[in-house]
């Protein structure tokens, strides 16, 4: 089976070696949805020459059916075979438009930060943490009648109930060089989490878009659902997409100073400083739907913590703050969440950082305290956005993020956002009823 990083030039001489019948030529839309085609492997030459024809009008992007076709351009490097049926392989794409690249392509922003990066010599290598519960078809329950336990975080029991899928989740990652490492019963009922190797941030956003693919179809072949939606069940711990962040020049990791307290270098804690300048902005990206609000503003959930940031602060090995920095080099951003478009997850975060680095912003002290408990005596630190409207308000306002992922995404964006948001005002909720209807 082809690996994500094997050099697949030649897509037609691929399908014949690998067997493979269909090529699924995918892309991510604006707002994180995939799209796809499934291309024949008899017509795989003329497609990898000419593009697959969208309408980016009946896809999240801000276009009309008057404009011209969207070309998926595969790239033969991103080639995975369906674990669960191998005679399909799926490629990532980028996506253009009168030959041009297509400024609000999520993928497409992705390269253009990468290549900001590389101009200062910077490699930016990430892995993300996926979250995700396993429910019942209809969305309504956790799946597992039998895991109710008040403190579900590793429990063994559990995690071996869903053996078949996490395994079979796992094997593939395996088989397709991720180098998976761990995998548990997450801190909510039914939730769970799977971790692979860190990698360069535009292989880390396909791979984080493969497997949220691969879990839902693999899942569903189980008779469960997959989601990855940021507060499911407001009683339960909610689901994080935690990025973890290292740059790197010449094979070397630049983010690491052995006599920091932290061992973080300058440039690290210019990138960390970059973060929590943009944070709120950021959360328009990071936390880009409306349920986002109910995981990071949070009150305790049945386990006792939700895990999740509410106010732009940082620490050493302390997962109540935004930022957490274990050491080694590296730094953990806890504020994604399941609903985060992957490459415009990754794309963000290499804003932000780079804003850091360009400007060599000051992230301030780190903080030791438990923010859960004594959050409320820090009063200089910001707090995060409160709902998804202060969220795009704040990125609409930033000029740095702006400027680094260009107004041709960030309008359109905003523009679809504002849509949503719009779209949940306009709806009557049963609390509003119940609460309302005496006044």
């Amino acid at each position: 089976m082809a690996s994500s990083q094997q050099n697949t030039s030649n897509l037609a001489e691929i399908a014949r070696e690998k067997n493979i019948r269909y090529f699924l030529i995918s892309f991510i839309d604006l707002l994180g949805s995939q799209r796809a085609k499934l291309v024949p492997a008899s017509a795989i030459t003329s497609t990898q020459k000419n593009g697959a024809g969208f309408a980016g009008f009946a896809a999240s992007f801000d276009m009309s059916p008057a404009d011209p076709d969207l070309i998926a351009m595969a790239d033969p490097d991103s080639l995975i075979q369906l674990p669960w049926k191998p005679e399909v392989a799926w490629l990532a794409s980028d996506l253009i438009m009168h030959g041009e690249a297509v400024t609000q392509a999520p993928r497409n922003t992705l390269k253009r930060l990468i290549a900001r990066a590389k101009k200062h010599g910077i490699e930016v290598k990430t892995g993300v943490e996926c979250e995700f519960f396993l429910i019942t078809p209809d969305g309504q329950q956790v799946a597992d009648e039998h895991d109710a336990s008040s403190k579900p975080c590793y429990d063994a029991s559990a995690l071996m109930r869903r053996y078949d899928i996490i395994a079979e989740l796992c094997d593939a990652m395996q088989h397709l060089g991720w180098e998976p490492y761990q995998n548990d019963h997450e801190d909510a009922n039914g939730q769970f989490e799977m971790n692979w190797k860190y990698a360069d941030a535009l292989t880390t956003a396909d791979r984080h878009v493969f497997f949220k693919f691969m879990a839902r179809a693999i899942a569903e072949k189980h008779g469960l659902r997959a989601t990855f939606m940021p507060k499911p069940f407001m009683n339960l711990t909610g689901n994080g997409c935690h990025a973890h962040i290292s740059l790197w020049k010449d094979g070397e990791n630049i983010c690491y100073d052995p006599h920091d307290p932290l061992e973080i270098s300058e440039s690290g804690y210019n990138f960390v400083g970059g973060l929590i300048h943009n944070a709120d902005a950021l959360c328009a990206i990071l936390n880009p739907v409306v349920n986002s609000y109910k995981r990071i503003n949070a009150p305790r959930t049945i386990s006792g913590s939700t895990w999740s940031p509410n106010t732009v602060t940082y620490s050493g090995d302390n997962r109540t703050h935004m930022i957490r920095v274990p050491g080694g080099g590296r730094f953990e951003m806890r504020l994604p969440d399941g609903a985060a478009n992957p490459y415009l997850l990754q794309a963000s975060l290499l804003a932000a950082g780079l804003d850091g680095i360009e400007n060599k912003r000051d992230p301030g002290k780190s903080l030791d305290i438990n923010m859960y408990t004594d959050g409320h005596k820090i009063t200089d630190a910001k707090r995060l956005p409160l709902n998804l409207l202060d969220a795009m308000r704040a990125l609409d306002k930033s000029t740095a993020l702006r400027a680094m992922l260009d107004d041709g995404l960030v309008d359109p964006y905003l523009k679809l956002k504002t849509a949503e948001w719009n779209a949940h005002c306009g709806h009557l909720s049963e609390w509003e009823r119940i609460s309302t209807l005496d006044c």
